[in-house]
């Protein structure tokens, strides 16, 4: 489903997510109960080719912030034969990372030691890292008979740290981002955490939650806001540092290698943008299939399905996947809040900051 596969912590409202974060954190400095964590080295040019003497497959990764369309993204960019792709493996994207699995001193004593002679005098972190990641996607894309395979893996927890640290096992793999209006994103994120996580929702976000499934129509109007004043500012927040730092370390690091589409842009021309990203990923797009393929995916909604069949009464007055709906929900204040802290962000990607 569009979004309702999302990794249990983009479900959370934004103070567990913020509890992740500073959890992450802690991660990223080096802290631990009892030693630091080490750097990985990056994997070389070199070892990077050895790898794909052995794991021939093209490896792409999909990143985008919560709710902006990464699961619909998936399900089209895989009706290609020849291009394989699954959910959320996070190797990059949220702690504990793939890094996780061999940044402790022991582990990088153990792999770099000099009487181990298989390290050919280096540190063999990130061989090992590439060839776990490489087999984990290449065993199920095999047998499908692709020839590129790709992770989707949101990575609003780590931004453009995500990045670089893809980069640095697959200087090789390309990035695409998706992304949605910010606006739309956090009213989207913010109905899925009423559905799908209400046990972690505060009791003004609860009281805002019945007084909707009870009465929606001053919120559609505009009246009555669905955010608290510190969620719709932490959402304008959360959003602007992902959609600026991912787009910056994503240029930076992977230059021809990376590729964005707006997720309204995916929903205006679906074939334009389809056959881009497929022309990006290397494979052919003149199979006759492929338009009647993707028309009759984009009929389906399994994530508008779900939320109705979970909590019909209260979604029932939305339009699920709808671009603009933040007009009809958000109020002045929630569009001065959000106009205030990513104003710049929104007029970046073109959408309209009023």
């Amino acid at each position: 489903m569009d979004g309702g596969c999302e990794a249990w912590g983009f479900l959370m409202p934004n103070s567990v997510m913020r509890r992740l974060r500073l959890a992450a954190g802690v991660l990223l400095r080096g802290a631990s109960a009892t030693q630091d964590l080490r750097t990985i080295p990056p994997l070389t040019p070199e070892e990077a080719a050895e790898a794909r003497e052995i794991f021939p497959l093209d490896k792409f990764f999909i990143f985008g912030h919560a709710r902006s369309g990464t699961t619909l993204l998936t399900r089209l960019i895989r009706l290609h034969p020849q291009v394989h792709c699954n959910y959320q493996a996070h190797f990059f994207t949220r702690q504990p990372t793939l890094e996780s699995l061999v940044n402790r001193p022991e582990i990088g004593e153990w792999l770099s030691r000099r009487s181990n002679r298989w390290n050919r005098g280096r540190d063999l972190s990130p061989v090992v890292l590439r060839a776990v990641s490489d087999y984990i996607l290449e065993r199920e894309a095999r047998p499908l008979g692709a020839t590129v395979v790709g992770d989707k893996s949101p990575n609003a927890l780590m931004n453009g740290e995500a990045v670089t640290r893809a980069h640095k096992i697959y200087p090789d793999g390309r990035i695409i981002f998706i992304v949605r209006d910010g606006r739309d994103a956090a009213v989207s994120h913010r109905f899925q955490a009423f559905i799908d996580a209400p046990q972690y929702l505060t009791s003004a976000d609860l009281e805002i939650r019945t007084a909707f499934e009870r009465d929606p129509d001053p919120f559609m109007r505009g009246e009555r806001s669905i955010f608290t004043a510190k969620a719709i500012r932490r959402a304008a927040e959360d959003w602007a540092r992902n959609v600026t730092e991912t787009d910056a370390r994503g240029r930076e690091l992977y230059g021809e290698r990376y590729i964005s589409l707006r997720y309204e842009d995916l929903l205006a021309r679906p074939w334009e943008q389809m056959e881009r990203l497929w022309a990006f990923l290397g494979v052919p797009t003149d199979l006759c299939e492929l338009p009647d393929l993707l028309n009759d995916e984009l009929t389906r909604n399994p994530d508008r399905d779900w939320q109705q069949k979970k909590a019909g009464q209260l979604v029932s007055p939305l339009q699920k996947g709808k671009s603009g709906s933040w007009r009809d929900l958000f109020t002045e204040r929630d569009k001065t809040v959000f106009r205030e802290v990513a104003g710049d962000a929104l007029a970046r990607w073109g959408y309209d900051a009023r």
